[in-house]
């Protein structure tokens, strides 16, 4: 699996931290991560809403199989993500969210709070977070004698959304204003993993027109 990491300029100085217990979880499974965000606080400006951009562009295009974002609530990352087509976004603060969120919703984002709540250990719950996002079997539905239901429901959500977005994905990005859509792609780690992972050739296309 191919993991991206994004994470925005109120909790960027976090970002070595989060890298380094998301690397020490991934790497050992065989999962490779991409550090796509902002590394620290002199990186270029992302907010939250860029994030989702950055989201949709990467799973959409299939660079990428999942997406650890968040901000310092959690909250505006998981909202900025989910409006997108094709991101399905949990909203974790513990590893008992990133499990069940595994196993009954199935998704292939993540939003973590990186400010609220995040105190003594809190490397320690990152990493156990982690640890319950990305290792075992995925949508197994939760509890057992709720299983069939559980990955019923999970598919059926996804149809839902599919039918009210109903416009072609890069018509979506261009109704948007274009300033966003380039700040998003501007950085070096993130065109470098889109690039070079990218399996859509029109959505490569259109990052390229906004980047010439």
């Amino acid at each position: 699996m191919k993991i991206a990491l994004m994470m925005e300029n109120s909790q960027a100085a976090k970002n070595p931290v989060i890298l380094n217990e998301l690397q020490s979880v991934a790497t050992p499974l065989g999962h490779d991560v991409f550090n796509v965000g902002m590394s620290d606080e002199h990186d270029h400006h992302l907010t939250y809403i860029h994030l989702g951009i950055m989201a949709s562009l990467l799973l959409n295009s299939r660079a990428i199989d999942f997406v650890v974002a968040g901000c310092g609530t959690g909250q505006g990352a998981l909202m900025s993500l989910n409006i997108h087509p094709g991101v399905v976004c949990g909203y974790c603060l513990e590893p008992s969210d990133a499990f069940l969120f595994n196993q009954i919703n199935n998704g292939n984002a993540l939003s973590l709070a990186f400010a609220k709540g995040f105190g003594w250990g809190a490397e320690l719950n990152v990493r156990y977070i982690f640890e319950k996002a990305f290792s075992g079997e995925r949508g197994q539905g939760y509890p057992i004698e709720r299983a069939e239901p559980q990955k019923c429901n999970a598919a059926i959500l996804n149809q839902v959304k599919a039918a009210i977005v109903k416009e072609n994905y890069l018509d979506t990005l261009r109704a948007m204003d274009q300033s966003l859509v380039k700040t998003a792609v501007s950085g070096e780690r993130f065109q470098a993993c889109f690039f070079e992972h990218c399996q859509d050739v029109e959505i490569a296309e259109y990052v390229r027109s906004l980047l010439n």
